[in-house]
């Protein structure tokens, strides 16, 4: 485990991701790293300083609040943090594979649900 690589919030569909983005940019000063997708499934990663909030507009538009996904945990090794979690007897409901968001943004992943039933990922940028 190196730490937290990104906190995931769900805006309130596509309208709602450009006021998140204004705020975590314009009033809280939060630099835009990277953006991908379109419509229902853009997305994008600001910097909070020492960890990565990600952004997307695929959230209900019709709840009140915006929703806090998962936690992503930089790791040198996807499968073997997985598998690690596995052994403790955590329901693994993505398995390790190979994504690009955006069509160019490498990365390999892993979903595991915590023991109190929060969504957890394991996150390696390529």
């Amino acid at each position: 485990m190196k730490g937290i690589h990104h906190i995931s919030l769900k805006a309130r569909g596509e309208e709602n991701f450009e006021e998140v983005l204004d705020f975590y940019g314009r009033v809280l000063g939060c630099g835009v790293v990277r953006t991908w997708g379109t419509g229902a499934e853009r997305g994008a990663m600001l910097n909070l300083g020492n960890v990565l909030l990600e952004v997307t507009a695929n959230g209900a538009a019709d709840l009140k609040k915006g929703h806090f996904a998962h936690i992503a945990f930089a790791v040198d090794d996807v499968d073997a943090a997985a598998e690690r979690v596995r052994r403790a007897g955590c329901e693994i409901f993505i398995e390790p594979v190979d994504k690009r968001l955006g069509g160019e943004y490498p990365i390999r992943i892993a979903f595991c649900t915590g023991p109190a039933g929060e969504e957890l990922e394991f996150f390696l940028e390529r």
